[in-house]
């Protein structure tokens, strides 16, 4: 059953999956949302941008300025299922926005299969804080690619957090800026026996665009993890790159390959990078505090991850 026009939309969710049905739908004044095949009927500028008709997937269009976060949530609830989403988000000029993206396993060991593939258009002078959080089971199989288009003076602040990962998980994101707009991106995974492949690019395409990409991510329990971000300046612009890994285990592996491409002289753009691991000294005095080894390397771990 789909759920249409419920009150009280900032104690529910605007959009809920699980597996391949849709549970619930809500819609506000100013706010369309609708399952990506029946936006890829009704609207023109939908065909446009899918290659071709989704299967199924979210379309969140926000005309008006709302008091509540946008939340959406995909679910993978039972053994065996293989999502094939295709998710867009539009956002008219000068709104404000907050969403909350949801995409988690219900069990472990399902071993599910999440595809996404999204776009987020923020046209002139869009103000968004965009939380995207994972949850999934050490058998699931992720694979998200999200593509966000910032138009003149628009502003975005990205949270991406996995602190409970797959066993695979491949996340693809690339940024256009354009002229005057910025971006704050963050990325928090946590590697728990899992093999995870991050690639980012943040594309500084407008005059005077700016962004600043972090990373933080953890090893342990024999990962695999391996990150690649770049920053392309293409005009007069500023950018910042910053890496960290946390090795936690001696069978974990994290590879960071931060790259910076400059096309204009009046560009700025930097990076850091860096992989350590734990010390003794941090552990030994949280256990003359009272604390576990265990403790101790949890808490030093969450301090990490913090965002």
């Amino acid at each position: 059953m789909v759920m249409r026009n419920a009150k009280n939309a900032s104690k529910r969710f605007n959009f809920w999956q699980i597996d391949h049905k849709i549970f619930q739908i809500l819609k506000g004044q100013g706010i369309e949302v609708l399952p990506s095949p029946e936006a890829w009927e009704k609207f023109g500028f939908v065909r446009k941008i899918f290659e071709k008709k989704p299967k199924e997937g979210y379309f969140v269009w926000v005309k008006k300025e709302v008091d509540f976060p946008l939340t959406t949530c995909i679910t993978i609830a039972s053994p065996k299922v293989s999502q094939d989403l295709r998710n867009l988000l539009v956002i008219e000029r000068g709104i404000k926005a907050k969403t909350n993206v949801l995409c988690n396993a219900a069990k472990n060991n399902l071993y599910g299969v999440h595809n996404a593939k999204g776009k987020i258009l923020l046209k002139g002078g869009v103000s968004l804080e965009y939380n995207h959080i994972h949850k999934w089971g050490q058998k699931d199989f992720v694979n998200p690619d999200y593509e966000f288009i910032l138009e003149k003076g628009a502003k975005l602040i990205y949270n991406y957090q996995n602190l409970f990962p797959p066993e695979n998980l491949n996340l693809r994101t690339i940024l256009h800026l354009k002229e005057n707009s910025s971006a704050n991106i963050n990325f928090i995974v946590n590697g728990i026996n899992s093999k995870i492949k991050i690639e980012d690019g943040l594309i500084l395409e407008g005059k005077n665009s700016q962004g600043i990409v972090k990373i933080r991510a953890v090893g342990k329990n024999n990962s695999k993890i391996f990150v690649k971000s770049i920053i392309s300046a293409n005009s007069p612009s500023k950018g910042h790159l910053d890496c960290q890994g946390l090795l936690v285990d001696k069978k974990s592996k994290i590879s960071l390959i931060p790259a910076l491409l400059c096309q204009s002289k009046e560009a700025q753009i930097t990076h850091e990078a860096s992989i350590g691991k734990i010390s003794e000294e941090e552990l030994t005095y949280l256990r003359m505090r009272g604390l576990s080894e265990k403790e101790a390397i949890d808490l030093i771990v969450s301090g990490f991850l913090k965002l």
